[in-house]
């Protein structure tokens, strides 16, 4: 089951691949138009889910953004005195939120909430794995709504390592895969981020990323908090304490030349808000 606002060409494919068809057997796939930052959507996707497949026994909470110009720390919410802003998040909200917290650390959470309500009520064993990212133990003034809804004991990796007791107590599993960037879409079609990677050498294929992820549903040692970091070539666990930086070459060094400009922009101008 894939639950986004609109498929990707890939996702059509695999659709048309493996088309659905209720009490057939063999792998399928389902599109149901979702977006996550509504709950009633939410809800309304694992409904369709257990009705279609009948149970569910993995859930990935995955959608994201990086700090995009419609919900960005340094784009505040249009006011009387920044009225060009290209925010659509609400100045006035009560309460007030942000569209980037929304997406990347609210839907988790709620997803986490919906997968564990039926696996505990059904007495059956389940998996969550999160998608997070080295954003996660790392830090960055250019975007500091994307690196706050990452960050570890802040967040995802706080929340996820909370859970990990489930999976010992009642066979649900929870971790989260934390790769560095990932050549997606996300990066290769939008014009504002493809200047941030700059050694394309360091980037990992989609692929590298859900070998780590079926790592995590089906390793015995893990499911218990894990934090799976992957970089290219190379995973490790992510310790609870001390745990040593992410590998500099996947640090995405070009977003130092970012934090420059706006550093600078900011003593000139300051923030309209």
């Amino acid at each position: 089951m894939i639950g986004d606002l609109a498929l990707r060409p890939e996702a059509k494919e695999l659709i048309a691949q493996y088309p659905h068809k209720e009490g057939g057997s063999g792998p399928s796939a389902i599109f149901h138009q979702t977006d996550v930052t509504s709950w009633p959507q939410l809800s309304s996707l694992f409904e369709k889910s257990l009705s279609s497949f009948g149970r569910v026994d993995i859930i990935v909470p995955g959608a994201g953004v990086f700090e995009p110009h419609f919900s960005a720390f340094w784009s505040p919410p249009r006011t009387a005195t920044n009225p060009d802003s290209p925010s659509i998040d609400s100045a006035d909200g009560e309460p007030g939120s942000y569209k980037s917290l929304e997406i990347n650390l609210t839907h988790p959470i709620r997803l986490s909430q919906l997968g564990i309500g039926y696996w505990t009520k059904n007495k059956l064993p389940g998996t969550l794995v999160h998608t997070s990212s080295i954003a996660g133990h790392a830090t960055g003034i250019g975007v500091p709504l994307y690196f706050a809804s990452k960050h570890g004991h802040a967040a995802v990796h706080g929340f996820v390592r909370s859970l990990g007791a489930l999976r010992d107590a009642v066979g649900i599993r929870v971790s989260a895969v934390a790769p560095a960037t990932v050549q997606t879409p996300l990066w290769t079609d939008a014009p504002d981020k493809k200047h941030l990677v700059e050694n394309k050498d360091f980037e990992l294929l989609p692929e590298a990323v859900a070998e780590a992820m079926l790592e995590l549903c089906v390793n015995p040692e893990y499911g218990n908090g894990t934090i799976l970091e992957v970089t290219n070539g190379q995973t490790r666990v992510v310790p609870l304490f001390n745990a040593d930086p992410p590998p500099k070459r996947a640090r995405m060094p070009a977003i130092v030349s970012i934090t420059l400009g706006l550093l600078e922009k900011l003593k000139k101008d300051g923030l309209d808000v």
